[in-house]
Parts: C-alpha cells; sequence; structure tokens
C-alpha cells in the first residue's frame, strides 16, 4: 500500500470498542441463542464445543 493511499486519520475511536459488560451482554445473548438450538437438537459437536468456550469467555469476563 502506498503511504499516499492511507487515509489521514484511523477509522476507530476507543468508543468503538467493546467494554467487558458490553461483551458480556452480547455473550449471555449468543449463549441463550446457542443453547435454544441445541435444546432444539439443532445442535452437533462443534456447537456444544462453541458453547463451553462462550461459557469459559464469560466466567473470565465476570471475574476479572
Amino acid at each position: 500500500m502506498d503511504p499516499g493511499d492511507r487515509i489521514p486519520h484511523d477509522d476507530w475511536v476507543d468508543q468503538d470498542l467493546l467494554t467487558r459488560d458490553e461483551a458480556s451482554e452480547r455473550l449471555v445473548a449468543e449463549i441463550a441463542e446457542v443453547t435454544r438450538k441445541i435444546e432444539a437438537g439443532e445442535g452437533d459437536e462443534l456447537m456444544q464445543r462453541r458453547l463451553s468456550g462462550m461459557k469459559e469467555a464469560l466466567e473470565h469476563y465476570r471475574n476479572r
């Protein structure tokens, strides 16, 4: 990329970043959705692993 092709300022600011609370809220919503799908019989092993990972991430956010 030619330096002249860059925009004059970065196109993001700190306000665009998720806070831990916002990340937690999004994880809670996604966990509920994935849990609903699994309970409806739409899940597979990959979805189970994803759910487990999301729950671990949520605990990480809540315990820091």
